[in-house]
């Protein structure tokens, strides 16, 4: 048995292979049903995306929020030959990657420069905008990856990689029935010989989860509606040939739960997945499809519609979604540029400040441009673009109202007796008991001995009158009492600045 950084244990036989494609009911998350005896919260902000931490909740009630599209979108159009004078043109991370890269001090991104046609670089010192630096793989141009057509990609920044492999490449053409190919690089431009996988599907992905050491191929499949499979490995490129289906399992799909467009009314399915570690979760973006199928799009020019909803897992494999309603929704508007088929980006977001940035790509169509089927020419495919939504950090769900919340039984490195919360009362209150494991409140650490949170703040640092956390017990409980507030997350650190430990999902400007 594998026990995880939060004291989740793993069963002996992994990853899971009871999900069933075709089922239509929602696959129970085992770590929430079965809790472990003592959660260990020493990696990073703690976050109420689900009841994990949550022993009982009394007058409160958690609030799911949405992000929020920036208003100078889009920030990445078709420009150069490679986007524009193709028969399809494009400029979007359809997968690829955008990340803040500590190394080279820079934001980076990877998309394709027009539809199914070549990976390309583009670089940023403030994230909003981009320069294409000429490089030497297809002189004169900003292509990465020369002589094979892009449909399918990720490039994931490898921290726990030597220099020489930092940049993980998975890159599939178009087309049904063929591999991808994998690689790496020391600088995310020049990439050593790619190795050919076994055969996945069209939309497929790959990403790095750090809590396990694991890289996971996320496959697209095919069963009367589109969902994922799942492959792990401790390289990627090593993992590539796993075989035609012994290694792979069923995964994530759509269920009973998801919202069929209202005037479609299409069986919604899971057209792609893109995750990564942020703070003490991994974060997934579940990409859905609404419709109008392929043929019909095609004859009208129009984009399917896809968009976004956030999921979150603390075991890698189960993800929840408490809220379906999208996340990063397409406009379905005429002439705006995100009309549909809205696309995560690999690396899902960086942490900038107080604030998540979410790269993602969208279509706007040409309605000039129409076929009878489906075509790689076709205006559904036309006039892609990339833009920004944000969100509070830590934002995706709040714990909000007045009364209290008891977490469950928590150990937490030794060493961290600071604790800092990220909530927001500016016209109420927020104080903190720790208790014993059976509830009594620990002499010192009272509500009354504690200095009360007012304001919004995204690290507030808790304190007592008489005390900071001189020290804690090996197994403790915190009682938040609060009044006309939202709490966001909580955290303990060994800094006065609040270092979490946590992950930075695909980069944060600020790392300190």
């Amino acid at each position: 048995m594998e026990k995880l950084y939060n004291n989740i244990v793993l069963p002996d036989a992994w990853p899971p292979r009871d999900i069933d494609p075709l089922d239509m009911s929602e696959i129970e998350v085992p770590y929430l049903k079965n809790k472990p005896e003592i959660i260990d919260i020493s990696v990073g902000r703690q976050l109420f995306v689900d009841d994990f931490l949550i022993s009982e909740l009394n007058g409160l009630y958690p609030f799911y929020h949405k992000a929020v599209k920036y208003e100078g979108n889009p920030v990445l159009t078709p420009v150069t030959d490679e986007e524009r004078n193709v028969t399809v043109p494009g400029a979007c991370p359809k997968g690829g990657g955008v990340w803040f890269d500590k190394k080279y001090g820079k934001y980076r991104m990877w998309y394709e420069a027009g539809w199914l046609n070549r990976l390309a670089y583009a670089e940023s010192d403030d994230g909003i905008h981009w320069v294409r630096p000429t490089l030497d793989i297809k002189p004169g141009t900003n292509v990465v990856v020369d002589g094979r057509d892009s449909d399918s990609n990720t490039v994931f920044i490898d921290e726990d990689a030597p220099e020489s492999e930092r940049y993980k490449l998975f890159f599939r053409g178009a087309g049904q029935g063929r591999p991808a190919y994998v690689g790496k690089s020391a600088d995310g431009i020049h990439w050593n010989e790619l190795t050919e996988t076994s055969v996945v599907g069209d939309r497929s992905t790959a990403f790095y989860n750090p809590f396990r050491k694991k890289w996971v191929y996320s496959i697209r499949e095919l069963k009367k509606r589109r969902y994922r499979a799942y492959r792990e490995c401790d390289d990627l490129v090593a993992g590539a040939l796993g075989g035609n289906g012994y290694d792979r399992v069923s995964w994530l799909r759509t269920d009973e739960h998801d919202i069929p467009d209202p005037k479609l009314n299409i069986t919604p399915h899971l057209y792609n997945f893109d995750a990564v570690a942020y703070e003490s979760v991994m974060l997934g973006m579940f990409e859905i499809f609404k419709g109008p199928h392929n043929n019909d799009c095609a004859k009208i020019g129009v984009p399917k519609t896809t968009e976004l909803i956030a999921a979150y897992s603390r075991d890698g494999f189960h993800f929840s979604r408490p809220d379906r309603e999208s996340f990063i929704p397409a406009s379905r508007e005429c002439g705006e540029w995100d009309r549909g088929y809205v696309q995560s980006a690999g690396g899902v977001c960086i942490v900038k400040r107080d604030e998540l940035w979410f790269y993602y790509c969208g279509f706007a169509g040409d309605e000039t441009s129409v076929c009878e089927e489906e075509q790689t020419c076709c205006g559904m495919y036309s006039n892609s673009a990339t833009g920004i939504a944000k969100l509070r950090r830590d934002g995706f769900v709040s714990i909000d109202g007045t009364g209290s919340l008891i977490t469950e039984k928590l150990t937490v490195a030794n060493g961290r007796n600071k604790l800092f919360i990220n909530a927001k009362a500016p016209h109420g209150e927020i104080r903190v008991e720790i208790l014993t494991e059976s509830g009594e409140v620990i002499g010192g650490y009272s509500a009354e001995d504690c200095l009360s949170f007012s304001g919004d703040d995204t690290a507030a640092r808790i304190v007592w009158k008489n005390s900071d956390v001189a020290s804690l017990p090996d197994t403790f409980r915190l009682r938040f009492i609060q009044s006309n507030a939202q709490l966001y997350s909580f955290w303990f650190s060994d800094t006065n600045d609040g270092d979490s430990h946590g992950f930075y999902a695909a980069g944060c400007p600020d790392e300190k």
